[in-house]
């Protein structure tokens, strides 16, 4: 081919496809500029809604990441860039994928579900999974409990979100209760005098809510009793236990007859 010739079609080529080119190249451009400026407004946007610091990171990058996708893609489509081929291989990578990983991201999902909707924090004591400890850490794929017998016990956040979850602390305090049988044959009032002094005897009772003891149930062999107190969660078993001391105490003092005594 002639250099004249090459000059034609070089023209020629310029003349058909130089506005796709530079119209690609412009929107190439300005797309980087605007990504910038929405990675920024993102960042501040986050930091101001209070999102969670695990999830700021992968908030961010899925979206870049998808805006530019979206900007490469747009911009191979002006220019006359075919993609069937390639969105067809990156789909297939992504079912297999998907296939491949569905724990791992059902764990992911319930994550960031937890993350957002705040059903526990850290430092809440809950019952889940079996398992009843303090939250240690949250996670996107587990959750840490730290159970009262110091074992850390580590719970993928799939089966955490998908089942009860008992918050035992989110409301500031928590009901004690204790049940106890005696026979038929002792004075009511005098064992409620006992359970009242008993109570008043034990620190970490809350006053409000009022306090409750009475006979609970009537059964064939003998009166069901039930003392119901309000505790800090914090204080909840060591206040079960030195309450119900002082309760066998008393009731042995005022020689009343205990079951299996």
């Amino acid at each position: 081919m002639e250099l004249k010739d090459f000059y034609h079609v070089l023209h020629v080529w310029l003349l058909q496809n130089g506005p796709r080119y530079l119209l690609g190249i412009i929107l190439f451009l300005g797309g980087l500029w605007a990504i910038s400026f929405i990675k920024s407004r993102l960042t501040r946007r986050m930091s101001k809604r209070e999102v969670h610091s695990s999830l700021q990171p992968f908030f961010l990058s899925l979206s870049i990441t998808a805006l530019y996708v979206v900007l490469i893609i747009t911009v191979f489509n002006i220019i006359g860039f075919q993609l069937t081929f390639i969105s067809t291989v990156i789909g297939a990578l992504g079912v297999a994928a998907g296939l491949a990983l569905s724990g791992t991201l059902q764990n992911f999902a319930g994550g960031v579900l937890i993350l957002l909707l705040k059903p526990f924090d850290i430092d809440d004591h809950i019952i889940a999974q079996g398992q009843d400890g303090r939250v240690q850490g949250i996670q996107l794929f587990f959750t840490e409990l730290l159970t009262a017998d110091n074992k850390t016990v580590i719970i993928p956040n799939g089966k955490l979100f998908n089942e009860v979850i008992t918050n035992i602390g989110r409301q500031g305090k928590r009901r004690l209760d204790i049940d106890f049988k005696l026979g038929f044959g002792v004075d009511i009032e005098q064992v409620k005098e006992i359970l009242e002094k008993s109570i008043t005897g034990t620190s970490n009772i809350l006053g409000q809510p009022a306090t409750k003891v009475g006979v609970l149930a009537l059964e064939a062999d003998g009166m069901r009793f039930t003392v119901r107190v309000w505790v800090d969660p914090a204080h909840y078993l060591a206040t079960k236990m030195a309450l119900q001391e002082k309760i066998v105490n008393n009731l042995r003092a005022a020689e009343i007859k205990l079951p299996g005594t």
